[in-house]
């Protein structure tokens, strides 16, 4: 989840607790050997162990398509003993697809085999390669063959995103397509999308046959959704959303968004976020309409201190 879902919001979900792995945005690979530096600034946790403060391993995500290109960052990156790499073949975005990443690639089996192959040998052993996918490109036909294509050249698991990439992020994700490669691949998979809710997490576990899941969009806009499923799961009280714990999470993001992100941008970054906790919180509709008119830096964080009723700490040139 590019320009949302960073190494920023990574720190204050794995700190709400309930991930057992977390994986970056994905890292572009075209035609060059990247420097240390790059994996480090995109996954800065591999400066901490491969680990988030709260201690969640993330796993590096690489997207390409030059097998031979892949396979030597990989094996710059396996440098820094990452908690796994990942291949992104899963990505709808244009402006990825145009210059031959992401989904377009599940179009083409035998190039997905030939680089989840080539980063295998590129990598030692005991680092995990997986790869993400959807059900295809334009259409679900080849969704089987590029299934088995990544995890008969060595990809440790799959995880798939229950739609193609013209369907983009349009409800319904189709689950159940998802038991279809969980059958025909020996493997493990992991189910992808629209998991917004308990809920629909119980249903896309019915209906894809797998039990482990992968949060994005619904992790960002309820933070306890992780928790709540673990809940669930070991018999205990129903979890519940609740705002009053996301005042402290919430001031703890923007101050690391004031550390690093350029002040144009630092609190359209907050209010991304916001856009989405609304979706669960109606406290976050409140929060989000008085702040959603302000832009510089000053002025919105005093008054997102104001209407979370925490004293503003001195401001700080950033």
């Amino acid at each position: 989840m590019e320009g949302l879902l960073d190494h920023l919001l990574r720190e204050e979900l794995t700190a709400i607790g309930g991930y057992d792995r977390a994986v970056s945005e994905f890292i572009r690979v075209t035609d060059q050997l990247l420097p240390k530096r790059v994996f480090t600034r995109i996954v800065p946790e591999l400066l901490n162990g491969g680990l988030t403060q709260a201690g969640t391993p993330v796993r590096p995500q690489l997207l390409g398509s030059d097998p031979q290109c892949l396979a030597e960052n990989a094996a710059r990156l396996a440098e820094l003993n990452p908690a796994g790499i990942d291949l992104n073949f899963g990505c709808p975005a244009k402006c990825v697809n145009r210059h031959r990443g992401g989904a377009v690639l599940l179009d083409e089996p035998e190039l997905l085999a030939q680089i989840v192959a080539a980063v295998r040998r590129a990598v030692p052993a005991h680092i995990a390669v997986s790869a993400k996918m959807r059900l295809g490109n334009e259409e679900a036909s080849r969704m089987l063959d590029c299934a088995q294509a990544l995890a008969e050249s060595g990809a440790a698991e799959l995880v798939v995103h229950a739609r193609t990439k013209r369907q983009g992020y349009k409800p319904p994700a189709h689950w159940h397509e998802i038991a279809r490669i969980a059958e025909a691949v020996a493997v493990p998979v992991v189910t992808n999308g629209e998991i917004w809710t308990v809920q629909d997490a119980l249903q896309a576990r019915r209906e894809s046959h797998c039990s482990a899941l992968m949060l994005g969009r619904g992790a960002v806009a309820d933070p306890s959704l992780a928790l709540a499923l673990r809940a669930h799961d070991l018999g205990l009280p129903a979890l519940q959303a609740r705002w009053a714990e996301l005042p402290p999470a919430l001031l703890s993001y923007w101050q690391r968004v004031r550390q690093v992100v350029a002040p144009k941008h630092q609190a359209g970054r907050v209010k991304q976020w916001l856009h989405y906790l609304r979706r669960c919180h109606p406290e976050a509709e409140a929060l989000y309409m008085a702040l959603r008119t302000l832009h510089e830096a000053p002025r919105f964080e005093a008054e997102l201190h104001a209407a979370l009723r925490c004293p503003a700490p001195e401001l700080q040139t950033a």
